[in-house]
């Protein structure tokens, strides 16, 4: 088990302070993050909100997050790629995400590769959905949290309670209904709402990579709505959920949803304006790329009208 880092500033902090041994590129990395620590000062949090931004990545939700709220750890993974406890609100990391796979302190986000920031960014939506729901001080705070609270108790009661999965991951054609109690339920929509989180980071990143720039803090552009309009054409984007019966676990530790139960237009469009900040006229047009009729089962309750 790798060492426990209490707090999310103090974790990114130890990111930007990469040192060890080795190569050359090592000695650059430790040099231009000193000269990062030098010029944003002894502020960890503005260090590496300025690592982020400088890699076009979001930081809106993550600002939200305090400082000491997570605790980080490093272990051998072999199931999952990650872990979120919220009931300890301890994250847990592939130790091959830290620096020299040593277990203690994650490497660099430039240093990371693609699917690994959108990993990362996938857990810190969980550490971030954790918070607002243990921290009533979050929701007075906020409007936008307050808005996003509501809408995710009714898209948990009407769209999550009753799912299509896909028994067989293979075969995403067969599927089966089945009505999930209120954890899994949680648990789906909060694996769903951070598949897209962790997506949206990824599919940003490999859009600057391909066309060789620097990536834009503007998140929805042509190139983009064209990946989400792909992505949800070909159903990439649904959850899953780890089923509480403990004889269904040891046939299957997660079940995934069906691609027909994939996230919806309003959910993204939610999304996009609370979590990433999208202004409500671009959020709406990405909403519109997607498929607009999704399948309701008749034993689902009503979900409420989108304003």
């Amino acid at each position: 088990m790798g060492k426990r880092l209490k707090g999310l500033a103090l974790l990114l902090w130890l990111a930007l302070l990469g040192v060890g041994t080795g190569t050359a590129a090592d000695a650059q990395e430790v040099q231009a993050t000193q000269a990062t620590r030098s010029q944003e000062g002894k502020n960890p949090w503005t260090s590496v909100m300025a690592q982020a931004e400088e890699l076009g990545l979001p930081t809106r939700f993550i600002r939200a997050i305090p400082p000491d709220f997570v605790a980080l750890e490093f272990e051998d993974l072999h199931v999952f790629a990650a872990e979120y406890h919220p009931q300890e609100h301890r994250m847990v990391l592939n130790r091959a995400l830290s620096f020299n796979a040593a277990g203690g302190m994650l490497r660099p986000l430039a240093r990371l590769t693609h699917r690994e920031v959108a990993t990362f960014y996938h857990e810190l939506f969980h550490a971030y959905m954790d918070y607002i729901q243990v921290k009533p001080e979050a929701v007075a705070s906020s409007p936008d949290i307050a808005r996003l609270l509501v809408f995710l108790r009714d898209q948990q009661r009407c769209r999550y309670q009753a799912v299509s999965i896909t028994p067989v991951v293979q075969r995403k054609s067969a599927t089966e209904v089945r009505f999930l109690s209120e954890h899994e339920a949680w648990e789906a929509l909060n694996e769903t709402w951070a598949v897209f989180v962790g997506w949206t980071v990824w599919s940003k990143l490999e859009q600057a990579e391909i066309h060789g720039q620097k990536p834009s803090s503007r998140l929805v552009t042509e190139s983009w709505l064209k990946r989400l309009k792909k992505a949800d054409r070909d159903g990439d984007l649904v959850g899953y959920y780890e089923p509480e019966d403990p004889v269904e676990r040891q046939v299957a530790q997660k079940r995934y949803l069906a691609p027909s139960h994939r996230i919806t237009p309003y959910e993204v469009r939610i999304l996009l304006e609370v979590v990433f900040g999208v202004m409500s006229k671009e959020a709406r047009r990405a909403a519109a790329v997607m498929e607009q009729n999704r399948p309701f089962f008749k034993e689902s309750l009503p979900c409420n009208d989108e304003p």
